[in-house]
This record gives C-alpha cells, structure tokens and sequence, in this order.
C-alpha cells in the first residue's frame, strides 16, 4: 500500500490539495483538487470567507477517498499576517477582515507612538508592511478594543483551520514571525511589545515548529471525509514552505518564490537586525529548523492577474505574454513595491498614474502596460539581488525560482537578463511539495532538509534557463 501525504496549499485566488507520495527514491505530486479563493466586501471591508475556504477543504479531502488514496498525514500552509480571533467560546471576534483592507491606514503612525519603528525591527528583524499582524491587532484596538479583551485565542489562518479539523489550537513558528511580534533572538512571542501595545498576552500559545503533530480528526470531519488521519504543522506560511522546496545541495543560491506575491532572498542561520538591512527593507522570517529568510516582499504577479482580470477579453498568460514581448523596448518602469499597486480600484490606471506622475511615457496600449509590468519586476529583482550582497558582504551564484510563477519563460528570461545570475526554474508546486516534505521528514523518510532537497533535485524537471 502506498503511503499519501497530503498538503493543501490556499493562496491569494486559489487553494489546491496535491497528495505525494515516494515512488523509486522520487517524490510523487497529484493534484486530486482545486478551488477558488477570493475576497468578498463586508461591512465596508475586505474579508476572507473562511467559511466556504473550509468547506472546499474538506471537499478535498472528500476527494482523496473517492479515488482511493487516503492520506496518513496532512498539512495547511496559507498566506502570513491574517488571523483570527477567539472568545472564551471558540466564536470568531469580529469578520476576518484581509491584509489587503484599508483599516491599517495610518495605523503605523499611532503605534510608533508606543514604540518605535526602529525598536521594532531591533526586536523582531521583520520588514514594515502595513498589513503585518501587529498594525491589524492596534487597528482592531483602536476601533474595537472589547475583541482584544475578550480574546482568548490569537489563530492564524491555517492554525484556525486546523483547529477547525481537529479542535486542537496550536500556534506555529514561522507564520507567527510573519506578524511582526516574534522575537529574532528569542524566537519566540516578544512580551515586550506585547505588554506596551496593550494586547492580551494570554492569547499567543506557545510557538510550534513544522513538523509537530497538530492531532487527528474530530468525530464529525471523520463522520464526514470517510477516515482519519493525522494533522502535522507543515512551515505554515506558504513561503515558508516553498524555500524548503529550493533543489539546491549547496548554500550559494538566492532564492525566488514566484507567485501572487514575490519573495526573494536568502537562509541564513542568524537574523540580521541591522540599520542597513532595515534600510533595504529586508525581512528575517523564520523558517524550518529555526533558519531565517533574510528576504524582501515584492509585489509579484498580482499586477499581472490583476490587470488581466480588469481586461473585457479572457486573455491567457501566454496571450498576456505575447503581448508583453511586442512592446518590449517600452522604457517606462514603476516600483512595484509602491502603495498604489496595493489594492488599487484599476491597476492599468494605477500604472499609467504612477507613470505619469515620475515623469516617463504613459503606456497606452494594454501590450505597454504589461511591458512595464514584465521589466519593473525584472528590475526589482536585480535591484534586490544587488542589496542581498551588498548588506552580506558576499556574491551568489544561482538565483534558483520556485512556485507557479517559474512557469513563466519570458519572466525568467528577463530576470536571467536583469541579475545576470545563473537562473534554474522549478519546481512548479514549490509551496505544496515544502508542506509534504515537512510531513516525510516527520515520518522519518530523511533524516535532513538537505536530504529532502537532494530528493528534489531527483524528483522534478529543473530548467536552467
């Protein structure tokens, strides 16, 4: 009998659960199911709804035994920074309000009132994002203090839905750090901060790394999916579990995590809590094995799927990218890590602004906004490679992209151009095959990430580009 792994991997517009499997030394991946994932208006604000996210959940898992392969174990990883809130019974405080909301506006400036962004980053190493958990929480302070004060659990996503599958509550490591509230040193919850900003101390459980065992099925899931299994901690945050997926059998690889969002950076063993590395705006997230991603947060292919979704026409990828090729001499390029490409109400609008306002030509055609889209974020990931080495003090060799977004060739190819690195593309899955690796390594199949890596390498087609 084969034994299934199961991860699902919910992203910004979609969720997959991919079972794995080891075949000849090989991991196995299968898409078994896929749903859709996107925010809703509520009250005024943008929230997920957690409620249908969970039931496509354990639709998934529905799936896995109606084509009879039944996982052992399984894993959750999600986006970082959302969370819930839970009273002295379990109920939700409040809707489950997104990181992409407006409530955090101007949030920064009364906390810096309390603490300062310096200390901040001295204490947790983490870059500032407005939509990191710390705004969210003294936004929701500010606005509804009786929530802070009733709360009993803080749970974010994939923690609530694993306590949902198995009423266990179980806080983990590296999608904690994401928040902004983890201590870079201690590695654990920093009761400084969280005294001086008034939060309720009592509703941060103690921090669990990926590979702990959440627990099994409640008799209702059970009754429901047709079986039980065992619910393991997988690195959470989705990046988190895509740099565990990195095919690399060395320490000289920059990474890229391509998808909605960018993630590019490095693993080191210390954070680096520096004036310069806050300068750069790196972050020190925390990874499998206590290794931190030294790492900064580009806005990735959310300007591309954003603007494809405004389009009349259902453009493919490969149309939107043909198209992007025809105007590739455009010269104009944005900074994708600008506010305005946020959540704007137009992103094309939002380019030609951004265009206008430094001064460059104004793309007209929708072949001219791709290509600013296309050579901004080529742009932005040299620039960031050349600040990774600078603040490091060392030069890398490979740039090694994971995630959905290595799929795009003509991306690659620009970033080859741009970082003038050795570029290798793949795995696709990275997200999910990291979730299923922590889970192999829980069940004793390596005995090391290194090992598990090496197990990529063999497994996957990785391109050099």
């Amino acid at each position: 009998m084969e034994k299934y792994y199961l991860a699902v991997d919910i992203g910004a517009s979609s969720g997959r659960h991919i079972l794995g499997h080891m075949e000849n030394g090989k991991i196995i991946l299968e898409e078994i199911y896929r749903f859709e994932n996107k925010l809703i208006n509520k009250k005024g604000h943008l929230c997920w709804d957690f409620e249908h996210l969970f039931r496509e959940i354990v639709n998934g898992m529905r799936e896995c035994k109606k084509v009879g392969k039944v996982p052992v174990t399984m894993g959750i990883d999600t986006w970082g920074v959302d969370f819930v809130l839970l009273d002295e019974n379990d109920e939700v405080l409040g809707d489950t309000v997104a990181y992409r909301d407006s409530r955090t506006n101007g949030v920064d400036l009364e906390l810096y009132k309390v603490i300062s962004e310096n200390e901040l980053y001295e204490r947790t190493g983490i870059q500032k994002a407005i939509f990191n958990s710390i705004y969210q929480l003294y936004a929701i302070k500010l606005s509804n203090p009786e929530y802070i004060e009733r709360a009993k659990s803080f749970l974010m996503v994939p923690e609530y839905f694993n306590f949902l599958l198995t009423g266990v509550k179980k806080n983990e490591y590296t999608n904690a750090t994401t928040g902004q509230l983890v201590n870079a040193k201690t590695k654990d919850w920093d009761d400084e901060i969280i005294k001086r900003l008034g939060l309720n101390r009592e509703m941060f459980g103690k921090l669990n790394l990926p590979k702990a065992e959440v627990g099994t099925l409640t008799d209702a899931i059970k009754q429901e999916v047709g079986y039980d299994l065992t619910v393991i901690l997988p690195a959470t945050h989705d990046t988190g579990s895509a740099v565990m997926a990195v095919p690399s059998e060395d320490e000289d690889f920059i990474f890229l995590s391509s998808g909605t969002w960018s993630l590019m950076g490095i693993e080191r063993s210390e954070a680096d809590c520096s004036k310069e590395s806050k300068k750069y705006n790196f972050t020190n997230e925390g990874g499998y094995d206590y290794r931190f991603r030294f790492l900064k947060n580009i806005m990735g292919l959310w300007m591309l799927q954003s603007v494809r979704r405004e389009q009349k026409v259902k453009y493919s990828f490969p149309e939107l990218i043909s198209m992007a090729q025809e105007a590739k001499d455009f010269k104009s390029v944005v900074d994708v890590n600008d506010q305005s490409f946020l959540a704007p109400v137009n992103m094309a609008d939002a380019i030609k602004e951004y265009c206008k306002n430094t001064k460059q030509e104004v793309p007209k055609e929708l072949s001219e906004v791709l290509a600013v889209i296309y050579n901004s974020l080529a742009k932005s990931y040299a620039d960031t490679v050349k600040e990774i080495e600078e603040v490091t003090g060392k030069t890398y060799s490979k740039l090694h992209i994971v995630g959905g977004g290595c799929q795009d060739q003509y991306l690659n190819i620009l970033t080859k151009k741009y970082t003038n690195k050795r570029v290798f593309a793949g795995p696709v899955e990275g997200t999910a095959l990291g979730n299923i690796m922590s889970q192999l390594l829980k069940a004793g199949e390596y005995g090391s990430l290194m090992e598990a890596r090496r197990a990529v390498a063999r497994s996957f087609d990785i391109r050099e580009i």
